[in-house]
């Protein structure tokens, strides 16, 4: 381990509504790991480790120059949260109940290719086996940074066979990583140009990579775009919807049916028998 005695410290006060286990473990993010009081981790080639204490979110890295404006964009530090949630609350009792039960959790702006590239890798798949397969992509073709390495850029992994991804282990998966680093490379699909896109044109782009369906398209604009009016729907997703939503359509959350969804997906999968009562 490098020595983090020799830190520097981004420091964004008075922070409200932001736990940082319920917004790294909630399923949107796989390169955050718990470390004592404080999680570790890697976005855009930044490492950090980040802790809230007296309700200051405090960012530790090595650089010599600390980017506070990229951290308070991925942080989603400026967006009001209780706001949000007095406005989705009273759309169901369930999802009242669901604010309640994780109001720390955030949505974070994470980088868009290795979004797609990380639910790509999630289909069919576990977190701890979708952590281990990221940490191997990024062992092997990303770059060394401090105690870490950079996620590979989608023009990096283009020029790559399955051959070289085999000791990945990521299965049938491989292809549709290939696929969608080619399409991303050469700007068959222009991922930035997906946030200003209206939804449906945005999800229509991502499913043009083989590999990548509607689930997979949602989650890329929700965490690597931050559209915050994308609904991922997973099999979870699919029981709430039916057994509380019945007969509606995403659209009922808003603006923010993003935020209402990551609310609802943690809480009942915490709480699976709810789906029986």
């Amino acid at each position: 381990m490098n020595n983090y005695n020799n830190k520097k410290q981004i420091v964004f006060e008075n922070i409200k509504d932001f736990d940082l286990a319920e917004t790294f473990e909630c399923g949107q993010c796989f390169r955050w790991n718990p470390h004592n009081d404080e999680y570790e981790g890697v976005s855009c080639g930044k490492e950090a480790h980040v802790n809230i204490s007296n309700g200051n979110l405090i960012i530790s890295v090595l650089e010599e120059n600390p980017d506070k404006e990229f951290w308070e964009k991925y942080f989603d530090v400026n967006l009001d949260y209780q706001k949000v949630k007095d406005e989705i609350k009273d759309i169901h009792p369930v999802l009242k109940e669901a604010c309640k039960y994780a109001p720390g959790i955030r949505i974070l702006n994470q980088e868009p290719w290795e979004t797609l590239c990380s639910f790509i890798i999630s289909q069919n798949n576990n977190i701890p086996r979708i952590k281990g397969i990221i940490h191997r992509l990024c062992e092997i073709f990303g770059e060394k940074i401090e105690n870490n390495y950079s996620f590979p850029s989608a023009e990096k992994i283009a020029l790559l066979s399955e051959e070289d991804l085999k000791p990945l282990r990521c299965g049938f998966r491989v292809p549709y990583i290939l696929d969608a680093a080619k399409k991303v490379s050469n700007r068959e699909v222009d991922l930035l140009s997906l946030k200003n896109l209206p939804l449906e044109d945005a999800r229509k782009e991502l499913i043009k990579i083989h590999g990548v369906g509607p689930k997979v398209a949602e989650c890329t604009l929700l965490y690597g775009l931050h559209r915050l009016d994308a609904f991922p729907i997973d099999v979870w997703m699919k029981k709430i919807m039916n057994k509380f939503f019945k007969n509606e359509s995403p659209q009922i959350f808003g603006r923010f049916a993003g935020i209402a969804q990551q609310y609802l997906f943690h809480y009942i999968r915490m709480n699976p028998k709810l789906l029986e009562e």
